[in-house]
């Protein structure tokens, strides 16, 4: 039986992607108005209030930059005025003595003019990192908004908050005080296949920072001088997008954390190893990466590479290898430490990664290991089909620390999701971990794009999960990726239903598929099997209507208003959602035809078999992922529907 948080959460969205439209066609008599709505913003803040009546955003601000603002961040928020609608800029680092027209103020808490502009708005002091409070109201014969950061961090993450709240001509007057829960936060490219592209990486980093992360960690498994030919120094042009990209993930508050595999080959009592390692550290400094992690996942630890292990650690096996591993590593941060005291904490993933049983290994890392290393955990499993507090809490005692969490969603690069996009929401971890890990980082698909989806969701969790609601996250990653177009927003919301299958490394998946598409076919499997003649007409008229807005999803997908890259990675998915659509609307019309009395039916029938047997096999993008195709579409839902509804009509019979 389906979970009933889980359908009630499928209704709301379903409800609130319905009335999309009505919010978007009713945001032209909002700029008439002059009372304040409470206004979305994600991840949801701590706490958000009304203070007043909205007022008029105006074609022409006033932009005060404190002096401890970046020129990046003073930059990004000029785009975003201009952007929505503001003619005219007027930057300045002193706040006018008396506020005329529409002032912005940027600024941390910490400087004299930021701490005495929230005294006088009545904002209370963040004290927390990567805190900010934005407040906005009349002030003397105008309109003043103020973007206050605990830190720089702190007053960026004001920014994209800000971003969200000038959407319409009127802005509303509240008092925003936010902070994050967890301290790590954001993605890590940890899987095995093609890895991104450095461009798909910029866009991803302008992704995280838009929902509040702050970390990126490069670890493509198939980056052979990450893994296999580590000891191999990058190609000079490789070496110089690597600093490109870490240079924007740094303008835009992400830490880009670059982490190196050698466990399949290292000698870990080798000092010219070592020397290695701090060669490729060194590479990585001299183009701008100050954060580091030492990947010891997915390799043999029951055997050493080379003899002088042997002597060193003793005879080969899992304790020995976390001695070995708790030396290596503690050598690494000292030295990291030693050539950049600021620097981030070093991380690692253990070859023991998931679950929170007691072993040898473990003990052995919990005894050896320098306790400011930070450890990262796959959670219960490989990929969990839910994490709990008391999971968390399990991990923070084997591993003698709370644990940097590597959450195995929504990445497809293992067999049990072959031809599929995983786009389900972020769910089933429970509000509350944030006080039991020390983060949360998502390994996405191959398609970074698409990947996005399921990010948004660990994003807005890993600020705020006590406030975390999934459906209403899932909206917003769809609108996202719609440039807020309302229609196509309700047709991205239709596909992701189609891919909503989350598997497991198991048979049984931690996310159902479809769920949405099957309340609707089955209230129609209900209302034809035991309604009268005239419920059997409207279902029908119902479905073909729902058959219609399926078929076109795609067609609106690739519309112009949604991001490119999502519409190329789901291009196989697309055009078999097409098809499967087309056959939807084929096998209702025969049902129709044969309530009108009508005796061509069967073509009808035979011709949606036909088009389940052409979507069925469409392949997914050669080369795009470990794991290739068929793609699949609403399986066991869709496909099951269409082969069985020829069988609804021996049941209606015997309804009156």
């Amino acid at each position: 039986m389906m979970n009933k948080k889980i359908i009630y959460g499928l209704l709301g969205a379903v409800i609130l992607s319905a009335s999309l439209k009505l919010g978007y066609a009713q945001q032209k008599n909002f700029e008439t108005a002059t009372v304040s709505t409470l206004p979305s913003i994600f991840p949801s803040p701590v706490f958000m209030e009304l203070q007043g009546e909205s007022f008029p955003l105006g074609q022409t601000i006033t932009l005060v930059a404190l002096p401890e603002v970046s020129e990046y961040t003073k930059t990004t928020v000029v785009k975003m005025l201009n952007k929505a609608g503001v003619k005219n800029v007027n930057t300045t680092q002193k706040i006018p003595k008396s506020i005329r027209g529409t002032v912005v103020v940027l600024g941390e808490s910490k400087s004299g003019d930021g701490t005495a502009l929230l005294s006088n708005n009545q904002a209370i002091l963040d004290a927390h990192k990567e805190g900010y409070v934005i407040s906005s109201g009349k002030k003397d014969q105008g309109f003043l908004i103020s973007l206050m950061g605990h830190d720089a961090h702190g007053l960026f993450h004001a920014t994209q908050s800000f971003a969200q709240l000038i959407t319409s001509a009127f802005f509303p007057s509240l008092l925003i005080q936010d902070y994050p829960a967890q301290p790590i936060r954001g993605s890590v490219e940890g899987f095995y296949g093609k890895p991104w592209t450095m461009l798909e990486r910029e866009q991803h980093l302008l992704f995280l920072s838009s929902v509040k992360a702050n970390t990126y960690v490069y670890t493509p498994k198939d980056d052979p001088y990450a893994r296999d030919r580590w000891r191999q120094p990058y190609p000079a042009d490789t070496l110089s997008e690597l600093g490109r990209i870490a240079k924007i993930a740094t303008d835009n508050h992400i830490n880009f954390v670059y982490a190196i595999s050698p466990g399949p080959t290292i000698c870990f009592s080798c000092k010219t190893d070592f020397d290695l390692l701090k060669d490729k550290v060194n590479a990585l400094r001299s183009v701008g990466v100050r954060s580091f992690y030492l990947a010891l996942d997915d390799i043999e630890y029951q055997k050493w590479n080379c003899n002088q292990d042997s002597i060193t650690f003793g005879k080969s096996g899992p304790e020995a290898a976390a001695v070995a591993q708790s030396s290596l590593l503690n050598k690494l941060q000292d030295y990291i430490k030693g050539v950049d005291p600021e620097a981030p904490n070093l991380i690692m993933v253990p070859t023991e990664y998931y679950d929170a049983k007691e072993t040898p290994y473990k003990a052995a890392l919990r005894k050896n290991l320098n306790q400011d290393i930070v450890v990262q955990w796959t959670g219960t499993d490989v990929v969990p089909p839910s994490i709990s507090i008391n999971d968390a809490k399990a991990a923070t005692k084997v591993f003698g620390k709370p644990t940097l969490l590597w959450d195995n969603y929504p990445v497809n690069d293992y067999a049990e999701s072959k031809g599929r996009l995983l786009l389900a929401p972020y769910d089933r971890r429970e509000a509350g971990l944030s006080k039991q890990l020390a983060g949360i980082l998502s390994n996405p698909m191959n398609q970074e794009a698409a990947s996005r989806v399921a990010i948004s969701g660990v994003a807005a969790f890993a600020w705020n999960d006590q406030d975390y609601d999934a459906s209403r996250t899932w909206t917003f990653a769809a609108r996202q990726l719609a440039g807020n177009n309302p229609k196509t927003t309700q047709a991205l919301l239709l596909f992701f239903d189609t891919q909503h299958l989350a598997p497991t490394f198991g048979t049984h998946p931690w996310q159902v598929q479809a769920p949405a598409l099957k309340l609707i076919l089955d209230k129609f499997r209900d209302a034809f099997s035991y309604g009268n003649k005239d419920d059997r007409a409207q279902a029908i008229k119902s479905l073909i209507n729902h058959a219609h807005e399926f078929r076109n999803a795609p067609n609106i997908i690739r519309s112009g208003t949604i991001d490119k890259g999502f519409v190329r990675e789901a291009g196989p998915w697309l055009d078999a959602m097409a098809i499967w659509g087309e056959a939807l609307e084929s096998v209702v019309t025969g049902l129709q035809e044969v309530q009108m009395g009508k005796s061509n039916s069967v073509s009808y029938f035979d011709k949606a078999q036909e088009l389940a047997k052409k979507a069925a096999v469409i392949p997914s993008t050669p080369g795009a992922t470990r794991f290739e195709g068929p793609v699949k579409i609403a399986d066991g839902v869709l496909d099951v529907f269409i082969k069985d509804v020829p069988k609804l009509l021996y049941i209606a019979k015997g309804s009156k």
